[in-house]
């Protein structure tokens, strides 16, 4: 018997918010991913304004924040390789 395996598509994201110790990544695909702001310390000692400046990179394979040069994949926080 052969099995095969088919990756599942590679997640995207379409938005970013914050709430009180966590932020929350909105993907293409309906589902969202709350992370503990914690595990990023530039985010966590950031103003708000400038976790409100951020851009998708590419086509939303990851999220930056250029006024603290940040960098985070969809790919990391679903701890899949990048």
């Amino acid at each position: 018997m052969n099995t095969s395996v088919v990756s599942p598509p590679e997640a995207r994201a379409r938005g970013v918010e914050f709430a009180p110790d966590v932020f929350v990544v909105h993907l293409q695909d309906g589902r969202s991913l709350t992370v503990p702001i914690e595990w990023f310390p530039r985010l966590r000692d950031a103003t708000p304004e400038q976790r409100s400046h951020w851009r998708l990179i590419g086509p939303g394979i990851g999220i930056h924040w250029p006024d603290i040069d940040e960098d985070i994949s969809v790919a990391g926080l679903l701890g899949l390789p990048d």
